[in-house]
């Protein structure tokens, strides 16, 4: 467990430009706080101490805003920023070096058991307030960009944006994926490149409207009204 919390500040080092030293980690970061707590009632419930690991949970919801289920499943390397408003369901499973920012939800979508949780691969980056909902797996070296709603399984080296989320970048697996990629503000945005093409396509069809002479559809069109208007 001691070199479990040595990783998790190691990854706290690595990844926020903000940290100074070491006693900031340990005394000011509630998501290693809450990682800490998880990891000693994740031991209680496997254990069958499930309330007594319920309320070592709920003790570490009140002091890191964080909710952390005790049957959830936790890798290496966890990074949990800022960490408000943070749901992590009881069947969910987390690969190693993991980040996940403030607003974060791990959640089911709805009475099902079993599995009802999302399973989230190795060096993932989830955004702030985005939501992963139901047993959905997201691949390694994946991204979910800032208020996504996932729904869907997310392949491995790609990013997900929108409500409902959708694949808007994907790398070929034959290229090599950066370690940590934390760099999410500059994402695709596919409906407004959506709504550019109908723009585009708007003015082309003005522009030949403007030209002059009827398209020749039209044009028939026009002749067969005369005809029809003449044989009357």
């Amino acid at each position: 467990m001691l070199q479990r919390i040595r990783e998790d500040i190691k990854a706290i080092f690595d990844r926020d430009p903000a940290v100074k030293n070491v006693w900031e980690v340990l005394l000011c970061y509630p998501g290693l706080h809450a990682v800490i707590i998880h990891r000693l009632a994740h031991w209680l419930y496997g254990r069958k101490l499930y309330t007594v690991a319920r309320l070592l949970s709920q003790f570490s919801r009140f002091f890191t805003q964080i909710e952390i289920h005790p049957g959830a499943k936790i890798g290496r390397g966890l990074f949990i920023d800022h960490g408000c408003g943070v749901v992590i369901g009881e069947t969910v499973e987390i690969g190693d070096n993991v980040t996940i920012y403030q607003g974060v939800t791990l959640g089911g979508t709805g009475k099902e058991s079993g599995k009802r949780h999302p399973t989230i691969g190795n060096y993932v980056v989830i955004s702030a307030g985005a939501k992963i909902l139901g047993s959905i797996k997201v691949g390694d070296y994946a991204k979910v960009g800032a208020g996504s709603v996932v729904l869907r399984e997310v392949p491995s080296q790609s990013t997900v944006v929108g409500v409902p989320g959708r694949v808007v970048r994907h790398k070929s697996a034959l290229e090599q994926p950066q370690p940590i990629d934390l760099e999410h503000a500059n994402l695709p945005d596919p409906e407004n490149e959506t709504i550019k093409c109908l723009l585009r396509r708007v003015r082309e069809l003005e522009m030949r409207l403007d030209a002059g002479p009827l398209l020749p559809h039209h044009a028939d069109r026009k002749n067969k009204a005369e005809g029809d208007h003449a044989s009357k």
